[in-house]
């Protein structure tokens, strides 16, 4: 075995970062369809750590301290989008992409539950392989296994980890050509109102502040530190707000504490100008977490559980996949307004409903990147995709182990 400590780790995830991008530049089709550097230099990691178990070749071990950490710190930077005043202006888009969430995560769990039928497995089962593992993710999933144990459910977590590994891979891999193929394809032809934004062209940062990115030279003296000590300290007050709801027996992700805390501040901020936050380093610091936390989760996936998966599971993850897909082709596309930003936030759709947000917002990052940014999709998918979607996940699958438990 290789033991990497945290500072070899962290140089390995940064050198896996810039082999995505490498692999994006040698494949074009890659950066084509947006795929995020982040998975593909991960991935790249996971597949040798799966073909090392089988030759002479060392097998590495790393030391993940900082995975979570990045995640806080990604979330965190989002809850300072939370400003009042854009809520109020993306209010009805934020409730249609909710119901969407809410509605497709219903459809994840029967249409799991109908091929579980069908191959003589619990119907719980494929509830835990849909909207838990999918829609929700690892942490979900680790945090409702008991309760899908004790239903009957057996091996719950490990089947349930294994689904949502999949579900990590193909929502970072299908997010970005499907935003892709409705920008390049229909958006053009149907959206009037929202023409498609040439790359480079920033009008709005992409969190869609009403204020013109300022040049480094006329940011004000302290704003890198003010942004890193305000960041480090919301992260700080956030955990401690994420161990009372958890106390409190409510059973939600560790970075919605930091959310929270970021958006009081945020919008403190904005009422009295007393920090006059630098909102455009705060994003930038987002996105390098974002993107060195990918690597990271991505680096230590152990394919070999996917490798071993049962036929019913693999037809299951097919399945649910097909749905989503035509989830964001079709339904999400229409509903959101068929433009530009309509169409990032399908690719974020996939992201998160197969995935995780941390995938949604690297697709969404990676489009923005290319074609100009989104400040709509911007807005709408982390307040949906990273905090509501979660409470309306949690009484999805409450409903259905209630009504399914023996």
């Amino acid at each position: 075995a290789m033991t990497f400590d945290l500072v070899q780790t962290m140089a390995l995830a940064g050198a896996a970062l810039a082999a995505g991008h490498g692999i994006r530049h040698l494949i074009p089709w890659l950066g084509r369809m947006n795929v995020p550097a982040p998975v593909l230099g991960g991935l790249l990691v996971a597949l040798y750590v799966l073909a090392a178990r089988d030759t002479p070749l060392p097998v590495p071990t790393f030391d993940t301290t900082l995975q979570k950490p990045l995640l806080l710190a990604f979330f965190t930077t989002l809850g300072f989008a939370g400003s009042l005043a854009l809520l109020r202006e993306g209010g009805p888009q934020v409730l249609r992409f909710l119901g969407l969430a809410f509605v497709f995560a219903v459809l994840q769990s029967l249409l799991g539950m109908g091929l579980a039928v069908a191959f003589g497995l619990p119907p719980l089962f494929g509830v835990l392989t849909g909207a838990v593992a999918l829609a929700g993710g690892p942490a979900t999933t680790l945090a409702f296994a008991p309760q899908f144990e004790a239903a009957g459910v057996t091996g719950a977590a490990a089947v349930g980890l294994s689904a949502a590994m999949a579900g990590i891979v193909l929502g970072g891999m299908l997010g970005g050509p499907i935003a892709t193929r409705l920008i390049s394809g229909r958006s053009r032809a149907q959206s009037r109102a929202s023409p498609l934004p040439q790359a480079g062209s920033l009008p709005e940062n992409e969190l869609g502040y009403r204020e013109q990115a300022r040049s480094h030279n006329e940011r004000p003296v302290g704003a890198s530190s003010l942004a890193i000590v305000t960041l480090l300290i919301v992260m700080g007050v956030g955990s401690w707000v994420s161990a009372l709801i958890a106390g409190a027996g409510v059973t939600l992700p560790a970075y919605i504490g930091g959310m929270l805390i970021a958006a009081l501040v945020r919008n403190v901020d904005d009422a009295t100008g007393w920090l006059r936050l630098p909102h455009e380093l705060i994003n930038q610091i987002g996105t390098v977490c974002l993107a060195l936390f990918l690597a990271l989760a991505l680096m230590t996936l152990d394919l070999s559980q996917l490798a071993g998966l049962g036929v019913p599971l693999l037809v299951m993850l097919a399945a649910q996949t097909v749905l989503m897909v035509a989830a964001s082709l079709w339904a999400v596309w229409r509903v959101m307004g068929r433009d530009y930003d309509a169409a990032v936030m399908a690719g974020s759709f996939t992201g998160f409903m197969l995935g995780t947000s941390a995938n949604a917002m690297a697709v969404m990052h990676a489009l923005v990147a290319r074609y100009g940014p989104a400040p709509r999709a911007f807005l709408v998918a982390p307040l949906v995709g990273a905090f509501f979607s979660d409470f309306t996940n949690a009484l999805v699958i409450t409903g259905f182990l209630n009504w399914l438990a023996p």
